[in-house]
């Protein structure tokens, strides 16, 4: 009954890889979904804010997103109505995006009550 082990079994060890793989691979994922892409303008004075605003994304295509979630048409009131007024709004607006639409956006928020309306830009 004494057999000589004479080679490794690698399967086991290949199961673990790909498992471990597959862990690495969804949560990059996660991850990467995070946020919606755009190009930000460049600024000289850039602050570094350390309080959580409301975020809205206006993209190059004019599709609009609230805290990285799809806003419909004419959908922005509904989902600011909700928020206390006190709160911070940030506008992420891509860098080609048309001046009337990125305009129109901050008008309405800003007819909602909300006074604290900010454009995130990148430090050049």
């Amino acid at each position: 009954m004494g057999r000589d082990i004479d080679q490794i079994n690698v399967i086991p060890l290949v199961d673990v890889m790909l498992v471990l793989l597959v862990i690495v691979l969804t949560t990059a994922t996660f991850i990467t979904t995070g946020q919606v892409p755009v190009q930000l303008a460049k600024a000289q004075a850039a602050s570094d804010r350390k309080d959580v605003p409301l975020v809205v994304t206006l993209t190059a295509e004019g599709a609009l997103f609230m805290n990285n979630q799809p806003v419909p048409l004419d959908g922005l009131r509904g989902l600011l109505d909700p928020h206390p007024r006190e709160s911070s709004v940030l506008v992420r607006a891509d860098r080609v995006t048309v001046l009337d639409r990125f305009v129109s956006v901050v008008d309405e928020i800003r007819s909602l009550g909300f006074q604290q309306v900010n454009l995130e830009v990148v430090r050049s």
